[in-house]
């Protein structure tokens, strides 16, 4: 009598609802590695563009949720509301269809497999960063030119500087400590996809690590290419009428400068995401389900 087919395999192919299990997501997360990894330059770097803008928009929905918060609200709380705000940039990433750097590193696996040349990995990384850095940047620049920082009687843009100050004011090291925690936990997020039959499957995956890392004030590089940039031009442009309105002057922020951006803060958020996603998830999870079929 046949061996009964295991139970994450009849999962995937009976065309039930289940979720899948570990090991079936660890195959398609191998498959959707492979395919990522031969899209051609144009549509990877539109779809790049795309992720960075979303991720942007989500940027933006939390720096407004978390503007103007009293002494009396809990900083925590407000963290975590900033945090679920958030996730609507990985929502629109995963559910809308776009290239997402961060979670483009899950696609080590299909790499560990042997399914993708180690020169079309570096190639996906480079064009999507680069596009996701077009995206986020451009769309700070068109909510900075909104004149949106000025809501909320300019709460918003002073939380904009907030945030923007505090990433530029990092060391180094700490820097890329918090880049690992984060994308562990984004691809985590992605991760819980893999397992999902529908879109309300994906949203539910998604929100509790998103609003986790933001919550606890881990670094993610692509978000930075929207909250820095928007902090800094906010610091160079915005008129006297918007510093009269918070209190504050461009000279009480001065760490938020662009080699900061780029040198202090960008590179070691990046490298630290590069570690948290492809060894802490995707290394792992290629050992434990992967690892057989591969050698």
């Amino acid at each position: 009598m046949p061996e009964a087919p295991p139970v994450a395999e009849r999962a995937e192919s009976d065309g039930r609802f289940d979720a899948l299990l570990p090991p079936a997501m660890a195959k398609r997360a191998e498959e959707i590695g492979a395919a990522k990894a031969t899209l051609d330059a144009p549509r990877l770097f539109v779809l790049a563009v795309l992720a960075g803008a979303f991720i942007g928009l989500g940027a933006v929905v939390s720096t407004v949720a978390s503007a103007g918060t009293s002494a009396s609200v809990p900083f925590g709380l407000t963290r975590l509301i900033a945090g679920v705000a958030f996730s609507l940039g990985l929502i629109l990433v995963v559910v809308g269809g776009a290239e997402l750097f961060t979670g483009n590193n899950l696609i080590v696996m299909a790499w560990a497999s042997g399914r993708v040349r180690g020169k079309a990995l570096l190639r996906n990384w480079l064009i999507v960063y680069v596009g996701n850095f077009v995206g986020a940047a451009a769309t700070a620049g068109l909510v900075f030119a909104s004149g949106q920082y000025a809501f909320g009687g300019g709460a918003v843009g002073a939380t904009a500087l907030s945030i923007a100050s505090a990433k530029t004011s990092l060391g180094f090291g700490q820097a890329f400590a918090l880049g690992i925690l984060c994308n562990a936990l984004v691809c985590l997020a992605v991760w819980l996809c893999f397992s999902a039959r529908s879109t309300t499957d994906k949203i539910l995956a998604i929100v509790p690590p998103i609003a986790a890392f933001v919550a606890a004030g881990f670094e993610h590089s692509i978000a930075n290419m929207y909250f820095i940039p928007i902090g800094l031009f906010i610091k160079s442009w915005a008129p006297g009428s918007f510093w009269s309105s918070v209190g504050k002057g461009p000279t009480d922020f001065p760490t938020l400068t662009w080699e900061r951006f780029v040198v202090g803060n960008l590179v070691p958020v990046t490298l630290g995401n590069v570690v948290g996603g492809t060894l802490l998830v995707g290394a792992v999870y290629w050992f434990v389900y992967l690892r057989r079929r591969a050698d």
